[in-house]
């Protein structure tokens, strides 16, 4: 469970995560070594699973976003590690109803996404059918989390609680 310092810390990550522990320390109102430490254990318990580049999938060619409903004839056959091996696949979620994953890949433009539906995902044993759905436009996109709502863990101080 997070508490409220580790909130405010993951926050100010989440939007610069390249922003020194000196800075973070600073906005906060802690000592460098008491944010890094925190971070530390963030990063050992899985909280922060990493830190990455957030790049523009037009200005590298990768324009074409698009949703893939995928219908197998199997479950728990390995189907899920075939499709997270495939490299335009950005997302695989395991989803409820009469599809079995749901897709987000991205592609250079409509023939790109042709041959990633014809050459790698049909090309799997299990895949039955396919629906794709391609975006026209992005209005949102994000991985930052709305850290405002979560729950945290606030430490009651024993001297306070008399």
């Amino acid at each position: 469970m997070i508490d409220t310092t580790d909130r405010q810390i993951l926050e100010i990550i989440q939007s610069d995560g390249r922003i020194s522990n000196a800075e973070v320390a600073r906005q906060i109102g802690l000592a460098p070594s008491a944010i890094l430490e925190r971070t530390k254990k963030l990063e050992e318990t899985g909280v922060i699973r990493g830190y990455s580049a957030s790049l523009d999938p037009k200005q590298v060619g990768f324009g074409l976003t698009a949703f893939v409903l995928v219908r197998t004839n199997e479950c728990g056959d390995g189907t899920d590690e075939l499709l997270a091996q495939i490299p335009e696949v950005l997302e695989v979620h395991d989803v409820a109803g009469e599809d079995s994953y749901l897709l987000k890949v991205r592609a250079t433009d409509p023939e790109d996404l042709a041959v990633l539906l014809r050459e790698k995902l049909k090309a799997i044993p299990t895949v039955v059918t396919t629906r794709t759905t391609v975006v026209l436009q992005t209005i949102k996109e994000t991985t930052a989390l709305p850290l405002n709502r979560c729950v945290v863990s606030e430490k009651i101080s024993k001297r306070g609680n008399k």
